[in-house]
Parts: structure tokens; C-alpha cells; sequence
């Protein structure tokens, strides 16, 4: 990282997360405690859910908000064999724990211009086999949740939120990950806050908070309250120890990364504030490069990074592009992973279907890439950005 002029990444920590380190370390205690369940009722009070529920990363937060809703007890459990729409634009786990539960993706097309889903395609794609819909907030950027209700309340659908690019943005004054019935976040290291590797899951359902609660821990009872809706009251704590009630995970976080996170949300709304200042620096720097497309914010981003879009018109190919930016030291990855859909190797092994093109995504895919954003001022950063963007246009023109 010493050696990147503009990194990707960087640390959010001070000397207050060293000194929680410090403080788990003289108490014994490593594994899952107070400072995790401190944490989880902090961050749900920030983002305003009634329950939150840790675990190890963003990845397994998806993987227990899915595995959730298929042990619910109301007629309402996502059965497999379901369809769940996902946009072809995310992470690879994201997708991973919907097959893992025996349901079938149906990919659709993205937005040019904002990255998250083309709202029109997502309307069309919806099935009689449909019965959710999973929105992915894309670099921080939030989706249009207003006419995403809509969609879903016409046709009876769930709605699950992938924030973990995007704690922090907010719609209509509203946290995302809160649209949904429950909504997963992200504290790896590269991300808005970090504690080592972590991930929440918010919901205001409580049944669906017990599920986890049991489902994160071995699927046994220890961790749910005497009176719960999942099993029979808890009266004997002997018997209670090793009492198995559904086929769960050990998907526990350190006591170190709860006691981290404490320092870290604290720091969550100044840090989100400088990302936005330094947005709005970005499109400004931008603005002088036609051949490059950026983000079209909806609601209130909280800038993940940036994502530079190349147009028809663009001097280079993106490959001449990122390696331009990489040979000045600016650290840069394609948009997530690009199309998805593209992964054949993988997909072979998981029921799926695409509702209409993805032509977008493909653009995406063979012309983005994104570049960081950080909890303090980039001004020099941006300054080598256009330096290098002009270099980059000038040469082509030789």
C-alpha cells in the first residue's frame, strides 16, 4: 500500500481500536461476548432496525439473511425452487447463498448511468415462479426503493437488501438496508468501517432475529432469549448447552471485532460526510473528461468509490486505460465483477435464468473499472487522477 500513490484502500483505524484490541486481549475473553452484543445494539440504533446480528464477513451476513428466511415458521419461508431476481452487477456472494438454498437466480440488465437496477427490466422479469427480489445497493449508491416497493408490493414479493457496499447511503432520509425484510452490510477492511473481517445483518422481524441468532452459532439455543420464536421456553441452562434446533453454521465473530466496531461507528458519520465531499470533488474533476461516465447518484450515496465508465468516444481501450492508472500508482479493479452472468464455469452448477439482455452489465463488464474513495480529503489524489486522464488522451492522440 506504501508504495500506491492513490490506493484502493485504507486504514479508518487510531489509536482507539488498537487500544480496544488492547482491552479484549487483558480480558481473556476472545471469542463472541459483550463487546459483539454492544456493537450490534450500536449499529442498529445507527441505521434505526430493531435487531442487528454480527457475524465473521458481508459474505456470511448474505449467507445467514437467506438461510433465515427458509426456516420461518408463518408460511412465508422461501421454499426451494423459488425465483429470486438478482441484477447480473454484484459480488460473487451475493448470488452464492440463494443456490446454496436451492433457489434459482433470474438475472437482470442494470442502469448505464446509476449501476444498480434497470427498474423497467426489473418489472419485466418478475415470473409466476417469483417471489423475491434482491437489491444490491452498487458502490454505495442507493436503489430507487421507492418504485422498488412499489414493484414488489404489486406482486407479493420479499424484499432482500446486499448493503455491503453502501453502509451509510441513505433514500428519502432512510438508511440503506433497511428497505427490505432484512439487510446485510459489509465491515471488511476495505469498506466504510472495518473490524478485521465482520458483517451485520439488520431486520425489525423477530423471529427472523432468532433464526440467526441460532443459525450463526451451530444452529443450537444457547444464544436466544428464554423466551423466543423459535423453540420451547429455555428453563435449563444444562440441557439448554448443546441443544440443536436448526442445521446452522459457526459463523461467529471475534470479541476483538465487536469491541473494534464499538470505536468504528462512532467515527461512521463523519467518515460517510468526507466521502461525500470528496464525490462531489470527483464529478467536478470529471467533468472535463467527456469520454469517461461516471455514477449517477440516487438518494444519498456513500461513495463505496468511484466507477469510470468508458464512452464510444474514449481515446483507449479500458485495458489501456487501467494500465495507465496502474503505472502512475492509481490503484484500480473492475466495476465488483463486472457480468456476472458471464461466469459459465460457475454458473454451470446453479439454476438460473436471464430476463431479457444484459447488454448493460456486458458494457460494464468490458468498459468500467473503479477507483477508491477514502475518509479524507483526496485533493491531491484527484489532482494526479486528471494529470494522468490527460496524458492518457494526449498519447492516444499521437
Amino acid at each position: 500500500m506504501s508504495n500506491i500513490t492513490y490506493p484502493l484502500a485504507t486504514a479508518t483505524w487510531d489509536q482507539a481500536e488498537y487500544e480496544a484490541i488492547e482491552r479484549v486481549i487483558d480480558s481473556g475473553m476472545f471469542t463472541m461476548g459483550s463487546n459483539v452484543l454492544a456493537f450490534e445494539q450500536q449499529f442498529a440504533k445507527y441505521v434505526g432496525s430493531r435487531y442487528c446480528v454480527m457475524v465473521n464477513s458481508g459474505s456470511s451476513a448474505n449467507l445467514v439473511m437467506v438461510a433465515a428466511l427458509r426456516y420461518r415458521r408463518d408460511g412465508t419461508a422461501l421454499a426451494p425452487g423459488a425465483e429470486v431476481i438478482v441484477p447480473a452487477v454484484s459480488w460473487s456472494t451475493t448470488y452464492y447463498p440463494l443456490y446454496q438454498y436451492g433457489l434459482k437466480l433470474r438475472f437482470v440488465d442494470i442502469d448505464p448511468h446509476t449501476l444498480n437496477y434497470d427498474l423497467d427490466a426489473l418489472q419485466r422479469a418478475i415470473t409466476p415462479d417469483t417471489r423475491a427480489i434482491m437489491a444490491v445497493n452498487l458502490l454505495g449508491n442507493p436503489n430507487d426503493f421507492e418504485r422498488i416497493h412499489e414493484i414488489a408490493q404489486a406482486h407479493n414479493l420479499t424484499l432482500l437488501e446486499d448493503n455491503c457496499e453502501s453502509m451509510g447511503a441513505t433514500f428519502h432520509g432512510k438508511q440503506c438496508g433497511t428497505f427490505g425484510l432484512m439487510g446485510s452490510f459489509s465491515a471488511f477492511f476495505s469498506h466504510h468501517i472495518s473490524t478485521m473481517e465482520g458483517g451485520m445483518v439488520v431486520t425489525d422481524d423477530e423471529e427472523l432475529y432468532h433464526i440467526m441468532l441460532s443459525l450463526r452459532a451451530h444452529g443450537w439455543t444457547r444464544n436466544l432469549p428464554r423466551d423466543n420464536r423459535i423453540c420451547a421456553k429455555r428453563d435449563d441452562p444444562f440441557e439448554e448447552s448443546f441443544r440443536f434446533v436448526l442445521p446452522g453454521y459457526n459463523l461467529r465473530p471475534l470479541e476483538m471485532s465487536g469491541a473494534i466496531g464499538l470505536e468504528q461507528v462512532k467515527k461512521l458519520p463523519e467518515m460517510i460526510e468526507a466521502r461525500r465531499a470528496n464525490a462531489t470533488r470527483f464529478a467536478e474533476v470529471m467533468s472535463e473528461f467527456s469520454w469517461i461516465r461516471i455514477q449517477r447518484e440516487i438518494g444519498a450515496s456513500s461513495w463505496f468509490g468511484f466507477s469510470m465508465l468508458m464512452e464510444d468516444n474514449a481515446p483507449v481501450q479500458r485495458r489501456e486505460l487501467a494500465n495507465a492508472l496502474m503505472a502512475a500508482q492509481i490503484d484500480c479493479r473492475p466495476i465488483v465483477a463486472g457480468n456476472f452472468a458471464k461466469n459459465s464455469e460457475v454458473l454451470k452448477w446453479m439454476p438460473h435464468s436471464v430476463a431479457g439482455t444484459l447488454s448493460n452489465a456486458e458494457r460494464v463488464d468490458q468498459r468500467g473499472l473503479f477507483i477508491g474513495n477514502h475518509h479524507y480529503p483526496l485533493l491531491q489524489e484527484f489532482e494526479h487522477l486528471a494529470s494522468t486522464l490527460r496524458k492518457v488522451a494526449g498519447k492516444s492522440r499521437v
